[in-house]
């Protein structure tokens, strides 16, 4: 894939946008689907909970999260309108129990202490101020909520040429003390591996990623 190809996936990897995003977005919810059920997995959804998850993507995921208990509500973020819409015509079936916010990317337009579980998925390396966005989802996660917060590890991730443009990569240590410089203290640490079909549909490579559960 020559240079100009990759600047263009990148974009979209951060940004989805028109019918290129929407491609995207089905191959981002295709090859991160690992990685996102194992962080739905490590959140032990419980019955009444409000879930929210900070880039969405087209959320072809949200029917394995609305499954996992009784009378659960769920909040989907993204600064993607692409995406957004997207998510909003893949889940009609659940709009009563689904709700999709469009935002700018640094602060979170809830009220304090909205939720009780929030994850993330594969969005960290995007984030412009790591820590201040890390108090931002303290700030609207109730107390004693957990984060779960997983992105690919900086020795896997850069040996994906596109992660040149514009992504900032992090291995586990270098995630771990962002997090404790922000209000959150508690965490524990899952190293993960699987095989996925690389984004550039050229391969298959074995991704370590990290998951972090953390505690308010």
């Amino acid at each position: 894939m020559d240079t100009e190809k990759l600047k263009i996936l990148a974009q979209n990897l951060a940004h989805p946008q028109g019918e290129k995003g929407i491609e995207i977005g089905e191959m981002m919810n295709e090859t991160n689907i690992g990685m996102t059920l194992e962080s739905i997995q490590t959140l032990l959804i419980k019955d009444n909970e409000h879930i929210l998850e900070i880039g969405h993507g087209n959320a072809g995921h949200v029917r394995n999260i609305l499954n996992k208990a009784i009378d659960l509500k769920y909040t989907g973020i993204d600064i993607s309108e692409t995406m957004h819409h997207e998510a909003i015509k893949l889940n009609k079936d659940f709009e009563n129990q689904a709700e999709f916010v469009l935002y700018e990317g640094t602060e979170l337009p809830f009220e304090d202490k909205t939720f009780d579980k929030i994850f993330t998925v594969n969005t960290v390396y995007f984030w412009q101020k790591p820590t201040d966005f890390l108090n931002e989802i303290y700030r609207v996660l109730k107390d004693n909520g957990t984060f779960v917060l997983t992105f690919g590890q900086r020795d896997f991730m850069e040996k994906l040429p596109f992660t040149q443009f514009g992504f900032t990569l992090y291995n586990t240590d270098e995630m771990e003390e962002i997090v404790s410089k922000s209000y959150f203290k508690r965490m524990k640490i899952s190293e993960r591996q699987e095989e996925v079909k690389s984004k550039t549909g050229e391969e298959t490579l074995t991704r370590n990623y990290t998951i972090l559960t953390i505690k308010k």
